[in-house]
C-alpha cells in the first residue's frame, strides 16, 4: 500500500528534476514579452464549423491549445519589450472528412497531401515604446506538411498546425529582429 503512494511522489520529483536550467532561463527571459492571441468569429472557421466539433466546448478546447502554443513559442522569436498581437481569422487543420467512404468513416479525418493545414491571420509587432515594427496579413500554408515535423510528437493531433506556426514565427520575426539589431 505504501508503495502505491510512493510511486506518484517519486515520479513528480523526477519530473521536477528534469526541468533544465535553460527552460527556467528561457521562461525568465520571456517574461517581458507579451503575446496576445484573439480568434475572430471562430464559429465560422473552416474546420470548427464542421461535424468534427460536437460543441462549442470542443472548439474552444482546440483553439485554446493553439493559443497557448503560440503564446509559448512566439516569445522565443521576439526581442525584449516587444508585444505581438495576433488575430486568427480562419483555421483549417490538416486533412479533411471524406463522407463518401461510408458511415463508418464519416467522422474520421483523412490526412492527405491535398488537405494542407491553413491559418489566416493578422498580426502587429510593437516595441516597448509602442512603435509598430511590423504588421500585416498572412495566409499560412504548408504544402509539404506530410514531411517529418521535427520536435513535435507524432501523436500530437495539432502537429501539422504547430509546425506551420513554428515556420512562420521563425521566418517572420527572425528577419524583423535582424533589421532592428543593425
Amino acid at each position: 500500500m505504501k508503495t502505491k503512494l510512493l510511486i506518484p511522489f517519486v515520479l513528480s520529483f523526477l519530473f521536477a528534476a528534469c526541468t533544465t536550467p535553460s527552460e527556467k532561463t528561457q521562461a525568465a527571459a520571456d517574461a517581458n514579452k507579451t503575446v496576445n492571441v484573439v480568434f475572430n468569429n471562430p464559429g465560422k472557421f473552416t474546420d470548427v464549423k464542421t461535424s468534427s466539433m460536437d460543441s462549442e466546448k470542443d472548439r474552444d478546447f482546440l483553439l485554446e491549445q493553439i493559443k497557448e502554443y503560440i503564446q509559448g513559442r512566439a516569445p522565443r522569436h521576439m526581442a525584449d519589450g516587444q508585444t505581438l498581437s495576433i488575430t486568427i481569422n480562419d483555421f483549417d487543420m490538416a486533412g479533411d472528412y471524406e463522407p463518401w467512404h461510408g458511415p463508418r468513416v464519416q467522422d474520421i479525418r483523412i490526412i492527405k497531401d491535398i488537405y494542407p493545414p491553413r491559418i489566416d491571420l493578422e498580426f502587429k509587432l510593437t516595441d516597448a515604446g509602442g512603435n509598430v515594427l511590423s504588421e500585416g496579413t498572412r495566409q499560412l500554408r504548408d504544402l509539404n506538411f506530410m514531411m517529418i515535423t521535427p520536435g513535435i510528437s507524432p501523436n500530437d493531433t495539432l502537429r501539422h498546425e504547430k509546425n506551420l506556426i513554428n515556420n512562420w514565427l521563425g521566418t517572420e520575426f527572425s528577419a524583423i529582429n535582424k533589421k532592428q539589431s543593425r
